[in-house]
């Protein structure tokens, strides 16, 4: 006959033993390792702040990863925790000027092309900074990151008929500050 230590081993054994929270953490990053930084990125448009914040995001991430009830919704918290930090950095003050890198010039391209360029680029960027919050994410994440309308819904936790109402409006405000 069996003492209770010898079932307790017995079940240890044969019942599989679940991913410890580190390797938990690792595995649902595996997807998603960019995704706090694009979503930064999208807010800020700043690398080096971007990537603070992202490394900030993960950290919190990790730290109350045993928080989080739906494990299944990782991406979406992780978007969430993001895009708070994000919009916490910029109101604090910490933004600095606006540092857009344009990627690939072709050396012989235009100055003048180039001048219209940027300055439509920050138009638009100023024009999306004045959109309303649930407007901007919708349109950073949307129309800029290119996530598609079901892909928005899960991350922000909406249907996806108020997604897509919030992206038509905020392209619609973004034409119409933009003429």
């Amino acid at each position: 006959m069996h003492g209770h230590g010898d079932i307790l081993a017995d079940v240890a054994v044969t019942r599989e033993a679940p991913l410890d929270l580190e390797d938990e953490f690792e595995q649902r990053l595996g997807d998603s390792s960019r995704l706090a930084f694009r979503v930064a990125y999208g807010v800020l448009r700043q690398r080096e702040d971007a990537e603070d914040v992202a490394q900030e995001a993960l950290v919190r991430a990790y730290q109350k990863l045993s928080s989080l009830r739906d494990r299944e919704r990782f991406r979406a918290w992780l978007v969430r925790i993001s895009w708070r930090l994000a919009i916490d950095h910029r109101r604090s003050g910490k933004r600095r000027e606006l540092r857009e890198q344009v990627a690939a010039v072709d050396e012989q391209a235009d100055a003048e092309a180039l001048a219209a360029a940027n300055e439509f680029r920050e138009r638009m960027w100023r024009a999306i900074d004045e959109l309303p919050e649930p407007l901007r994410v919708v349109a950073v994440l949307g129309g800029i990151e290119g996530h598609q309308m079901n892909e928005l819904a899960a991350l922000l936790e909406l249907p996806e008929g108020t997604v897509k109402s919030r992206l038509h409006l905020a392209r619609k405000r973004l034409a119409q500050a933009l003429r």
